[in-house]
């Protein structure tokens, strides 16, 4: 039962790294998400500013064109990270998937164990009751 248990602990530990992958990815994804918000209200001040609202004219303001790209960089950054969050989940799907697996078969053994030993018992019981039935009887 000595490597069960060290299969479970390992199984539980690579849940638990499945765990955190997931979460720093949807942290990142938010922090992402939450840039390029920020940026959206930049650029629309400095629109506001300028007075300019097409970006193709002229006299668009330098600066809200680079925050327009950085933008979209990190919006594409979140997409991307939103691909690697399902292959993540999946990893995580999957390993919590395997430590069920390993779990239950422990269960299963501890329970046969547990009969067996209840039958041992009963079998000693019985017959220790039935030395005593033939002692009471001779």
């Amino acid at each position: 039962m000595k490597s069960r248990d060290t299969l479970i602990r390992l199984k539980k530990f690579q849940v638990d790294e499945h765990r955190r992958k997931v979460a720093q990815i949807e942290t990142m994804i938010a922090e992402f998400l939450r840039m390029a918000g920020d940026l959206d209200r930049e650029i629309q001040v400095e629109q506001e500013r300028a007075g300019i609202n097409d970006p193709a004219h002229f006299a668009y303001p330098t600066y809200a064109k680079a925050a327009m790209q950085r933008r979209e960089n990190l919006r594409r950054s979140a997409d991307e990270l939103s691909g690697q969050l399902e292959e993540a989940r999946a990893a995580l799907q999957e390993s919590f998937e395997e430590l069920k697996k390993v779990e239950l078969l422990d269960e299963r053994d501890q329970h046969r164990e547990r009969v067996a030993e209840n039958t041992r018992e009963q079998n000693e019981l019985d017959s220790i009751a039935g030395l005593r039935a033939r002692g009471a009887v001779a």
